[in-house]
């Protein structure tokens, strides 16, 4: 089994000290900012059916 992908920063105010929440109630996949004193969940919804078409300057664009 693969570990679960952290977060780099803080999404409020960019800060990168992240921990993961404790508190039982925040649930799977919460951190807390010590910079903002916020927490925050992360939660992967899925794949998205559409993928991605080359543009003609060689970037890829989503259709």
């Amino acid at each position: 089994m693969s570990e679960r992908a952290a977060p780099f920063y803080c999404p409020y105010c960019g800060d990168e000290d992240l921990r993961p929440s404790e508190a039982p109630e925040s649930g799977h996949g919460a951190w807390e900012c010590a910079a903002c004193n916020r927490a925050f969940q992360l939660k992967f919804l899925g794949l998205l059916a559409r993928g991605l078409e080359r543009a003609d300057d060689g970037g890829d664009d989503r259709i």
